[in-house]
């Protein structure tokens, strides 16, 4: 799985011009699901998300977690996270999982984090307008097979 991790003063996500998740601080997260992901790749993504000292403590330190921080997520998924731009100018999404079986990752990915912290998120599959108010700015990509 890759994710790649927003610290953010407030994010949302619109479906059809409707408002469908949306949070103020905490974390937008964009979440592809590549072809070899299982539960374990969610289990040590999530682990990596909720322990990340990335927020501000009293002296203005990133020293907090999302936890720490009490912060939500808004989690969009986002397969061109799986996308492949090194052969031509036309990127190859074979490494991205077959749809239904990433949306079930998905999920499980959404109900693993809501076990720690609120969690909006958008539709999967969906044509989606992600706002973001990136807050520092601070941006991670993680790759659950780097950890």
């Amino acid at each position: 799985m890759i994710a790649v991790v927003q610290r953010v003063s407030h994010s949302s996500v619109k479906v059809d011009g409707s408002v469908v998740g949306s949070i103020g601080k905490g974390l937008n997260i964009l979440l592809g699901v590549v072809e070899e992901d299982t539960q374990e790749d969610i289990a040590k993504l999530v682990n990596k998300i909720v322990k990340l000292r990335i927020f501000s403590d009293a002296c203005g330190k990133m020293n907090l977690n999302i936890i720490d921080s009490g912060g939500a997520a808004l989690v969009i998924s986002q397969f061109t996270l799986a996308g492949d731009v090194k052969k031509g100018n036309r990127p190859s999404f074979t490494k991205a999982k077959e749809p239904k079986e990433a949306k079930q990752l998905y999920l499980e990915f959404i109900e693993a984090l809501r076990q720690y912290i609120p969690v909006e998120c958008g539709i999967f599959g969906a044509s989606m307008e992600v706002e973001i108010l990136n807050d520092g700015p601070v941006t991670f990509i993680i790759d659950s097979k780097r950890l």
